[in-house]
């Protein structure tokens, strides 16, 4: 028996559907982050989906080796990369090993060890502290070798299950080049720790 809900992990099948599915779902779960300084651990309010090669914008679409391997292996996966040279990212590998997929977390609500995320940061302010995929990495202190983790098992990083979000809004992807047409990108309507642009498409038909 878990001594939190902290210590709950979702379970492999949760990944192992529809990337766009599982992007959504994702919101109101919670990433949970344990090092040598303690733990930490923030709600997601913001998510983006990537898929296959037919994705443009989707690293499965331009890399077949490497770390991006890990998009065509099995759910539940951190898929952990460095952006630009600069910020570390953190994904989940989704759909049934061999299907391409990913999701991006990229905002996180706050809940604990919000003094380590603040030294970590150098930032008191709260909705700064993970309001976009670099910094939540950051404030957690994800870093590149935790690729490959296993979020289902793993005592480093996993995602606890979380209250789902009441309200959704749905925009296409940001910081990207390619693919932006595609309303791929999820986030809890309302809240403050989102990381930019929270402009929503209004609903399809």
């Amino acid at each position: 028996m878990s001594d939190s809900p902290l210590d709950e992990r979702i379970g492999r099948d949760f990944y192992a559907r529809p990337t766009l599915h599982v992007a959504r779902d994702l919101l109101g779960q919670v990433v949970v982050s344990r090092t040598p300084d303690g733990q930490t651990a923030g709600r997601i309010v913001e998510t983006e989906a990537y898929h296959g090669p037919d994705d443009p914008a989707s690293h499965a679409a331009r890399l077949k080796q490497g770390r991006v391997e890990a998009m065509w292996g099995e759910p539940g996966i951190a898929y952990v990369y460095r952006s630009y040279g600069i910020h570390v990212l953190l994904n989940v590998v989704t759909e049934p090993a061999g299907v391409t997929g990913a999701v991006l977390i990229r905002a996180l609500e706050p809940l604990a060890g919000i003094e380590l995320m603040q030294r970590r940061r150098g930032t008191d302010r709260l909705p700064l502290l993970c309001s976009g995929p670099g910094r939540l990495c950051q404030a957690l202190g994800i870093a590149l070798d935790w690729h490959g983790a296993d979020l289902v098992t793993s005592d480093r990083l996993w995602i606890a299950p979380g209250e789902p979000a009441a309200e959704v809004s749905i925009s296409g992807r940001i910081g990207i080049s390619r693919g932006q047409e595609h309303p791929w990108r999820f986030w809890v309507a309302g809240s403050p720790h989102v990381s930019a642009h929270r402009r929503a498409w209004p609903p399809a038909g």
